[in-house]
């Protein structure tokens, strides 16, 4: 899990792309508190082969889910 709370873009991003080019994972989720950093990082998943849930699980608080696609 990456908690880029508190963080505004690039941080979020760069924490995000840090950890897929470290572990490579399936499956990551991604807490945020910033609406440009929920586009940012679904634009970046999506050109590292990942699909991205989002929801928001508080006023201005959103979980991502990165799914690696096959």
């Amino acid at each position: 899990m990456v908690d880029a709370r508190g963080y505004s873009c690039p941080m979020p991003v760069v924490m995000v792309q840090k950890e897929v080019g470290r572990s490579a994972p399936d499956q990551l989720e991604v807490l945020v508190d910033d609406r440009c950093a929920v586009e940012n990082i679904s634009r970046f998943a999506g050109h590292s082969g990942y699909a991205v849930e989002v929801r928001e699980v508080a006023d201005d608080e959103f979980s991502l889910l990165l799914t690696k696609l096959p």
